[in-house]
């Protein structure tokens, strides 16, 4: 008796966001080592603890497949693109690399609404959710880095970002949750 809950295409589309998330875990530790290697330690751990939320994200989608009598295949990714020139060109990709991902969240969103499958649709609303924070985080360190004064940041203003990072939680405040009494 077939007892896979998802449809071929739904499964399919799983694993490959399940890949694209295995994908994102190899950029962002990538990154952290061409941070480490560049002498921005706090920026290296913030990215590196980027790469394990992306991970854990990969084996959500690999624990829903399966939970729904789906079959997980790990799958090949491709090699981290070239380390980034600056800063600047870290923080913008990883922003960029958010809003492709979205991209793909939506799509899956799309694909389960499309074909009526509630459970599908209900387990991306997290994914949703997070997207929002993931691009809100990533437009932080873009606008951190501009304050601090871009390329042409002095040693000093990079040092105080780089150990602010470094202490920064992982954790963003969401829209949703703004209030009259607590805005932000």
């Amino acid at each position: 008796m077939n007892t896979n809950r998802l449809s071929n295409e739904m499964q399919s589309a799983l694993i490959r966001q399940m890949t694209k998330e295995a994908h994102a875990s190899q950029i962002f530790l990538s990154y952290g080592c061409w941070a480490d290697i560049n002498g921005y330690g706090g920026i290296a751990n913030f990215l590196y603890r980027h790469s394990q939320e992306e991970r854990n994200h990969m084996i959500k989608f690999m624990r829903y497949i399966l939970d729904r009598g789906g079959e997980a295949k790990v799958e090949a990714i491709p090699a981290p693109p070239e380390n980034p020139k600056n800063l600047t060109d870290c923080f913008n990709k990883v922003f960029q690399h958010e809003v492709d991902n979205t991209t793909s969240i939506y799509e899956l969103v799309d694909l389960a609404f499309q074909e009526k499958d509630w459970a599908t649709w209900n387990f991306m609303q997290w994914f949703v959710k997070e997207q929002i924070e993931e691009e809100k985080l990533a437009l932080e360190l873009i606008d951190k880095l501009k304050i601090a004064g871009g390329d042409q940041a002095s040693d000093e203003s990079l040092f105080t970002l780089d150990k602010a990072l470094e202490e920064a939680s992982d954790e963003v405040s969401l829209p949703q949750t703004a209030t009259a009494d607590n805005p932000s």
